[in-house]
């Protein structure tokens, strides 16, 4: 995982046919800035999900954001008035906090377990012979195997390469006489964001790791 400090402005123009806010855009050379994800929360500060620069520029459209932190990261084009011949345009936040509160069980929602999540949480290593892997090369092991009563939850999965899978099979890691490298754990739904994001920016990661609980900081170190 990156974090980014580079400062973002989009200043060419172009359509995209494909934005959901009709009228605004990201010129065409620059489509790779459209993978900046922004920080969504709730007006009381709390922490919803990722969403993308077409979902940002709604919010400020319909007079929705609530407040901002950080610096604008994004500029995006509108459309050009027809008598002044000035073009609009919208400044995005890092972190842009909508109007509204949420309800008490999308605050902290339990992640999915994924293949793509759990080779994030676990550094793309494999837990047995502790080496690094891409991901079509790594698989999901059951560490109490499905056939022996294991359930495929996060505190049951780990990453395993193909040969530590193949080798470990129908087994415990204590039959296998293969222990863990680290204790599986569900990962909160903060350290969730921190993992499925891969271009976090520095105002993004400060406030994100401030929320973090402690024992996830340990965890990570």
């Amino acid at each position: 995982m990156e974090t980014d400090t580079t400062p973002r402005s989009l200043i060419d123009t172009g359509a995209d046919t494909t934005a959901p806010l009709a009228g605004f855009s990201l010129p065409p050379p620059l489509h790779r800035l459209g993978s900046v994800r922004l920080l969504s929360l709730d007006a009381h500060g709390r922490v919803l999900d990722w969403i993308n620069w077409q979902d940002a520029a709604c919010l400020y459209v319909r007079d929705a954001v609530a407040w901002t932190l950080g610096d604008p990261c994004l500029h995006i084009h509108g459309a050009t008035n027809r008598d002044t011949g000035l073009r609009s345009g919208l400044d995005l936040h890092p972190i842009i906090a909508s109007r509204g509160f949420a309800r008490s069980r999308a605050i902290a929602p339990t992640p999915n377990l994924t293949n793509t999540a759990l080779f994030a949480r676990d550094a793309q290593l494999c837990l047995y012979c502790g080496h690094q892997f891409s991901r079509p090369h790594l698989t999901r092991d059951h560490v109490m195997p499905i056939s022996k009563g294991g359930l495929d939850t996060w505190e049951n999965v780990v990453s395993a390469c193909f040969h530590c899978n193949s080798r470990k099979s129908n087994r415990t890691p204590q039959q296998a006489n293969m222990p863990l490298l680290a204790v599986p754990y569900r990962p909160s739904w903060i350290e969730h964001l921190i993992l499925s994001n891969r271009n976090i920016l520095a105002d993004q990661m400060a406030f994100l790791k401030a929320q973090l609980p402690k024992n996830a900081l340990r965890r990570s170190a």
